[in-house]
C-alpha cells in the first residue's frame, strides 16, 4: 500500500521508531487535554505548544513543513475572526472597533485548540504511513468493522481515482467537455457510473476474501511492526502526562 498518504515523512527519528499504538494513544491524550482546558488559562496552551514544538524535534519535521500544512484549518480561522464581530455582549473597544469579549475569547478557543490539535494530527501523519495507523488502531482494540474499512479504503483508493480519469478521458474523446454547465447532467451520470462499478468491484473482492476463509477479520500482515514494548510506553508518557496535569491545573485554578 506504500505510505497510504501524501504526508509521511519517509525518514529516520525517535518518532518515526516508536510503536504505531503508542503514538495514536499519545495523540488522543494530548488532544483530550488541549479540548478539556478551558479557554481563560492562556498559560496552560503555552505548555501545550512546547509540548508539540518538542515531539517536531523528536519527529525531526521542520516548523516550515508543519505551517504549510495546517493551512487545512484556514476556514475555522476566517470563522475565528469572524466572531469578535458578531458575538453580543460585553464589549471592548480597539481603535476604531468594537469587540465583543465573548467573540474574543471564542476565536481565541477555536484558533488556540484547533491549531494545537491540526498539528499534532499532521506529527502523527509524518511520522507513521497509514496502513501503520489502522494496526496501531487495530492493537488499541479499535472496532474490527471501521478498521477494515479504512483498509479497503487505502487500498482501492486509488484504483477509483484511476478508473475516474479514464472514464473522464473516455467522455472528452466522444466530445463532452465538463467545462459547460449544461453537460453536468453527462458528469452526474459518470459519477453512478463510478459508484456502481465501486460497488460491484466490492462484491466481487468479498466473494473472493470469503472462498479464501474470510472469517470477519482480516489477517495480521505484519506492516504495522513488532508491537510496543514497555520502554516505548514509558518513553512516551511524560508528554500526555504533563498535558493532562496542565489540563486539569487549569481547570482547578
Amino acid at each position: 500500500m506504500g505510505a497510504g498518504h501524501g504526508l509521511y515523512r519517509d525518514q529516520s527519528s525517535p518518532a518515526h521508531r516508536l510503536a504505531p499504538e503508542v503514538k495514536i494513544a499519545a495523540t488522543v491524550a494530548f488532544t483530550l487535554a488541549v479540548v478539556a482546558t478551558p479557554r481563560e488559562e492562556l498559560w496552560a496552551f503555552a505548555v501545550y505548544a512546547g509540548l508539540v514544538a518538542v515531539a517536531a524535534v523528536a519527529a525531526r519535521t521542520p516548523p516550515g513543513w508543519l505551517a504549510s500544512r495546517a493551512l487545512i484549518e484556514l476556514p475555522f480561522v476566517l470563522f475565528a475572526f469572524a466572531l469578535p464581530f458578531l458575538a453580543t455582549g460585553p464589549t471592548v473597544e480597539w481603535g476604531p472597533l468594537s469587540l465583543s469579549v465573548e467573540g474574543l475569547y471564542g476565536a481565541w478557543n477555536i484558533l488556540a485548540k484547533g491549531t494545537l490539535g491540526v498539528l499534532a494530527s499532521l506529527l502523527l501523519a509524518a511520522t507513521t504511513p497509514a496502513e501503520q495507523l489502522l494496526v496501531g488502531l487495530d492493537r488499541l482494540r479499535c472496532p474490527s468493522a471501521l478498521t477494515q474499512i479504512a483498509t479497503f479504503m487505502i487500498r482501492y483508493l486509488q484504483v477509483l481515482v484511476d478508473e475516474a480519469r479514464r472514464m473522464r478521458v473516455a467522455r472528452i474523446s466522444r466530445g463532452d467537455d465538463p467545462r459547460f454547465l449544461w453537460q453536468l447532467r453527462g458528469f452526474a451520470a459518470g459519477i453512478g457510473g463510478l459508484f456502481l462499478r465501486a460497488y460491484e468491484r466490492g462484491e466481487r473482492v468479498y466473494l473472493a476474501m470469503v472462498s479464501r476463509g474470510y472469517s470477519g477479520r482480516l489477517p495480521d500482515l505484519g506492516t504495522g511492526g513488532p508491537a510496543a514494548t514497555t520502554a516505548q510506553w514509558l518513553r512516551v508518557a511524560p508528554l500526555p502526562a504533563l498535558a493532562a496535569v496542565t489540563a486539569v491545573t487549569a481547570a482547578i485554578g
